[in-house]
């Protein structure tokens, strides 16, 4: 976490002397620097940039004990400068240090700094340059990444679980922005293990984070063109509602037919919707082909288990209930 200064000779051009009056005696002695009437230097003005290598996500994270690299690029380079870096946890300093700025060898400088923590939290950055006789002050933009805890399931809380959840928000999935692993964090979770072939169990860990951190995990509209409808993806047991335009809206988890009674594949509409509970347990139910209907159900397996139609759990089955229509388009395919 240190560099070496290599210093490059500022130059600087003294003002011309004036004439000699024509009745001097002798010619004037020449100024002496720091004295009036002698040119100085300006100190160079500069910018400073600052990165994060090695966080992932909107916005950045990593995970608690991961190494990151923090990264300055300095323009121009003046030989002999430093850089002042502090960096903070939820507010409050942690580190300071003064790092030499060292030439690119194109007219800029640079320094790098690494940093882990062991514990969750916001960690900020600053980095400044000071003013000197040969460069003026400046300081780059703070940048911020928030270390987290992977180990989550349900009952745990605080900020690791928020941004969890604003992740899974992120890339669509149905999930509460609350801070508190709960039974809607669970479904929203099993979900994207599906789409990212992990075990299907309501747990985050290392894994999780890795991905989320590259962006993986997003549903991919097979008809964008069907305007606003609904797709079943048989093979991951997701079930997404589309806007027009084919952008994603919501991504629930879900259970289709078994084997024995498989869910019939195809292009369909919703002809008839039934508010409530009916005689067979089926909650708020959306029928789109005959008696197949997507609806809220008691047992949602995290496989295909029901009897043809596609279950969702009984939670979430109101919100897919209000934004699913007559005539709306239900795509089934696997």
């Amino acid at each position: 976490m240190s560099g070496t200064a290599r210093t490059v000779a500022a130059c600087a051009t003294l003002a011309c002397l004036g004439a000699a009056p024509a009745h001097a005696a002798q010619p004037p002695s020449p100024p002496v620097m720091g004295q009036p009437g002698s040119a100085q230097p300006s100190p160079a003005a500069g910018t400073l940039a600052l990165s994060l290598r090695g966080a992932g996500g909107s916005p950045p994270f990593a995970l608690a004990g991961a190494r990151l690299v923090l990264r300055g690029v300095v323009s121009p380079y003046v030989g002999g400068q430093t850089v002042q870096v502090s960096v903070y946890r939820d507010g409050r300093e942690v580190g300071a240090r003064t790092v030499a700025v060292q030439a690119t060898g194109n007219g800029q400088g640079r320094f790098q700094l690494d940093y882990a923590s062991a514990q969750a939290g916001l960690v900020q950055a600053r980095a400044a340059h000071p003013a000197t006789a040969q460069q003026g002050a400046f300081a780059a933009r703070w940048r911020a990444v928030r270390f987290v805890h992977a180990n989550l399931g349900p009952g745990a809380q605080g900020q690791s679980v928020r941004l969890l959840q604003s992740e899974l928000h992120t890339l669509r999935y149905a999930v509460p922005l609350t801070g508190s692993f709960e039974e809607a964090t669970g479904r929203a979770l099993v979900a994207y293990r599906k789409m990212t072939g992990l075990e299907r169990v309501p747990y985050a860990g290392r894994r999780v984070f890795e991905l989320l951190a590259r962006g993986a995990g997003r549903f991919h509209v097979r008809y964008p063109g069907d305007g606003r409808h609904v797709e079943a993806d048989l093979t991951r047991q997701v079930l997404a509602e589309i806007e027009a335009g084919g952008r994603v809206r919501s991504i629930y988890t879900m259970s289709s037919g078994k084997p024995s009674t498989p869910t019939v594949l195809g292009r369909f509409q919703v002809y008839l919707k039934t508010p409530g509970v009916n005689s067979e347990g089926m909650v708020d139910s959306n029928y789109f082909i005959r008696g197949y209907a997507i609806h809220g159900y008691a047992e949602v397996p995290t496989y295909a288990a029901s009897h043809g139609c596609l279950r969702v759990p009984i939670p979430d089955a109101p919100a897919i209930y209000a934004w699913v229509g007559l005539g709306t388009r239900v795509d089934v395919y696997d």
